[in-house]
């Protein structure tokens, strides 16, 4: 069976998020993905409790190129230390081979 990986990240703006998927998805570090948002969000920064609105990505991958992914991620993202955080998941066989072989 073949490892897959469910990849998500954030960002503060629609036109962030969509570049994110969009790079991922022609660099075929991602099959497919999608942006959902704008989103409620509540966290801790710089030690103070800040909240808002974000866009959630979420791509679908394999592990086998999750960290190229990752890197991918943090190097095209705005934010000095972004989530990049995975779910691994089954899956239909032929859709999980159409994800193999569509980031090999």
């Amino acid at each position: 069976m073949i490892d897959f990986a469910q990849v998500s990240t954030a960002a503060d703006s629609r036109e962030t998020a969509l570049s994110l998927l969009n790079s991922a998805v022609k660099a075929r570090l991602a099959a497919s993905g999608h942006v959902f948002g704008p989103v409620p969000t509540a966290f801790w920064h710089l030690g103070e409790f800040g909240a808002g609105e974000e866009w959630r990505v979420v791509l679908n991958t394999t592990m086998e190129r999750y960290e190229e992914l990752e890197e991918h991620l943090i190097a095209a993202h705005p934010w000095d230390a972004p989530e990049v955080s995975f779910t691994c998941l089954g899956g239909s066989r032929a859709y999980m081979e159409w994800v193999s072989r569509t980031t090999s």
